[in-house]
């Protein structure tokens, strides 16, 4: 018969709804680890968390009621120092032993050798525990690691005991099938009470066993108490009403998990605001449902915004007339701030506020924004010199593209920088691809994010980034370990997205040299392109690992470190090609020897001596480069990089034969030297495409 489950509760205040699938999930675990460390599980045991609003719920199946005995072995000292010359313990034996709590006749202890010495060894077998000593210290674990985002002090209905936790816990339910485990925590003993809804279920819920926790809780208290199937059943809700509707909801994730967490029974209702509101871009208008009032916005198949929204209540009831009506009437007051905020702004141009950006510090070490917009238009207008694209667009965008940090629109929503830029320059009767490059020019925003479409957009773009890495790298603001507060890491994975995405023959270096440039005469910056073209190198080795290519294929390509990304993809597809050769695998291992060879040896001749090659495999392998080298140098310029390897092909006879018969490293310095000019010539015209040494099995 399988053993009984467990359910344990805290009954609490509404929990940070932005916290609570973090709680739920990590009590869960911590009471799962403390009860399998302490061996009361099971292999096939298995753990449910439950986070609703007001309330932290663990289930474990196949619990037992006693940890099983387990036997133990613990190496003490060794004989040496344990026992003297009489065979009675030392105080260095008695001190280890009362450490350990041990209370044993030294003459039961056993003596092995550990392959050194030989050592006293105190084993036997360490009684199992009760559920409720194990639980309990399970229980005490879970609580001290869970990651409260602040912890709240409350007094307990004594009014002298103060308790410390993220929420007021009023109530403890712990039970093991049927039965109560008799824990505390928090300064509550545990029963088998919990509470229902707050409006639909009166008084507290006895909740008859573990088993039943859930659904006695859904059918007699009207609380959903899984995370996930209550947020399932939102999506399934605002997905129908929005049907019903015809319309389309926006549901975000990150709006679908804070609605979950504020709701124990949702119920969905269609509410309404004027149209007049819809004048308003309606990025602003959504952003303003969402964050203000955690509604969902509802559009047309065509992607227009509708008056309409959706709202998630715990409240059921046959007329929800009064909560519509409340709803549309908080909701107006939200919406006449967007649309007071956006015409306002309308009333100055993006550029009657650069002067405001002197105002807003950009980095202690680094300046203001308005000296940071002068130093990626600068940057921009290098780009865009260096692509062709109009220079005095490209200008006019990166000079406007931080404008709108410092309109009222901006300032109640960040997220919508650059949008809004975007709206107000259409305004102003900027041209369009000014318009479109000072929203797109904070993109990509995320990994899988949209490039920026126009030419005008990528050369703000890129120079937007640049500038960041250069100028936080340039003071130290490097990231490290998994802490990087200036998202650099993401702002080198755009750059590097577009230059390969779009194919921009733009060299690194040359890039970087510019962004430098920009921070002239600034005393606090000092310029670290290599440390920074290395961090880029180490963020396009993910990117392609990501895209499939293999860590060797990888590394052949970019520890070549080459000058231009928008070619390394050719790089790779020539790579798999060139190992596809029946030829490949010798010339690659052959490339590894060579380069071995080079490592240790010193003094190669600046050029090859023809009058020093006597060896008929050395002349045969000098007479193969020379005819196949040419080829193979004219189709890398020309970037036909498959076909530049696939020429090296005939080399592997002559490669072959040469290591058959020749020595290189001999007596004669002449001639040693004269064979490594030869190998390193050779190695140079392998190595243009990508390290084959990389390649070589083994």
């Amino acid at each position: 018969m399988a053993a009984p489950s467990l359910l344990v509760e805290l009954n609490t205040e509404e929990l940070p709804p932005k916290a609570l699938q973090a709680l739920s999930e990590a009590f869960a675990s911590a009471v799962d680890k403390g009860l399998r460390g302490r061996n009361f599980l099971s292999p096939g045991s298995a753990t449910t968390a439950f986070g609703a609003p007001r309330r932290l719920a663990v289930h474990v199946s196949a619990v037992a009621a006693r940890s099983p005995d387990q036997p133990f072995r613990q190496k003490l000292v060794p004989v040496s120092i344990g026992l003297d010359a009489q065979g009675n313990p030392t105080p260095a034996l008695l001190k280890k032993l009362a450490s350990l709590g041990a209370d044993v006749d030294h003459r039961l202890l056993r003596i092995d050798n550990d392959g050194k010495q030989d050592v006293l060894v105190y084993q036997g077998t360490r009684p199992g525990t009760d559920l409720a000593e194990g639980l309990q210290a399970a229980l005490d674990e879970a609580i001290a690691r869970l990651p409260i985002p602040k912890v709240m002090s409350y007094q307990l209905g004594d009014g002298a005991t103060t308790v410390q936790f993220v929420r007021p816990v009023h109530r403890l339910l712990a039970l093991h099938g049927a039965e109560v485990v008799p824990v505390g925590a928090l300064g509550l003993t545990a029963g088998r009470e919990t509470f229902g809804h707050r409006f639909h279920a009166s008084g507290p819920l006895a909740i008859r066993d573990a088993d039943s926790y859930a659904q006695q809780l859904e059918d007699e208290g009207k609380v959903i108490a899984s995370f996930g199937r209550r947020r399932a059943r939102i999506s399934e809700l605002v997905t129908a009403a929005a049907g019903r509707l015809g319309a389309q909801p926006v549901m975000p994730g990150e709006l679908l998990d804070e609605v979950t967490a504020l709701v124990e029974w949702p119920v969905v209702y269609a509410s309404q605001f004027e149209r007049e509101f819809l004048d308003v871009p309606q990025e602003c208008l959504i952003l303003t449902m969402q964050q203000n009032q955690k509604y969902f916005a509802l559009k047309d198949d065509a992607g227009r915004l509708l008056n309409r929204f959706l709202l998630v209540s715990h409240l059921q009831t046959s007329d929800p007339s009064a909560i519509v009506a409340g709803n549309a009437r908080v909701v107006r007051a939200r919406l006449a701030d967007a649309k007071f905020f956006f015409d306002q702004d309308r009333k100055r141009t993006l550029e009657s506020r650069l002067p405001l950006l002197a105002n807003v510090i950009y980095h202690a070490r680094l300046g203001s924004q308005l000296q940071r917009v002068e130093r990626i238009t600068g940057i921009a207008v290098e780009i865009a010199k260096m692509l062709g694209v109009d220079r005095t667009h490209v200008e006019r965008a990166a000079r406007l593209a931080k404008a709108d940090l410092r309109t009222d629109m901006v300032g109640e929503f960040p997220e919508l920088q650059g949008l809004m830029g975007r709206y107000y320059a259409q305004h102003d009767g900027e041209p369009a691809d000014v318009a479109s490059a000072i929203e797109e020019h904070y993109r990509p925003r995320f990994a899988d994010d949209a490039l920026p479409s126009s030419a005008v957009g990528t050369c703000v773009a890129l120079a937007d980034k640049l500038e960041t890495l250069v100028g936080l790298f340039g003071i130290g603001e490097k990231p490290t370990g998994d802490k990087d507060p200036f998202a650099l890491r993401r702002h080198a994975i755009g750059v590097l997205r577009m230059l390969s995405e779009k194919r921009l023959p733009l060299a690194i270096g040359d890039l970087l040299a510019v962004a430098e440039q920009s921070f002239n005469g600034l005393k606090t910056f000092k310029p670290a392109a290599a440390e920074l073209t290395a961090f880029l190198h180490d963020r396009l080795r993910g990117l392609l690992r990501e895209q499939g290519f293999s860590a060797n294929e990888v590394e052949s390509v970019v520890s070549q470190a080459p000058p231009r990304i928008d070619d390394v993809a050719e790089r790779l597809s020539a790579v798999r090609a060139f190992m596809q050769l029946p030829e490949a695998e010798s010339l690659a291992a052959a490339n590894k020897r060579i380069g071995n060879i080079l490592k240790k040896s010193a003094g190669a001749a600046p050029a090859v001596d023809a009058s020093l090659l006597f060896e008929p495999a050395e002349k045969s392998l000098a007479d193969a480069f020379a005819q196949i080298s040419p080829r193979a140098q004219q189709l890398f310029d020309a970037g036909d990089y498959s076909a530049s390897l696939q020429a090296l092909a005939p080399l592997k006879l002559p490669v072959d034969r040469f290591f058959d018969d020749v020595m290189v490293n001999v007596d004669d310095e002449k001639l040693r030297a004269n064979r490594l000019a030869l190998l390193a010539k050779l190695r140079g015209q392998m190595n243009r495409v990508a390290d084959l040494s990389l390649l070589a099995a083994g």
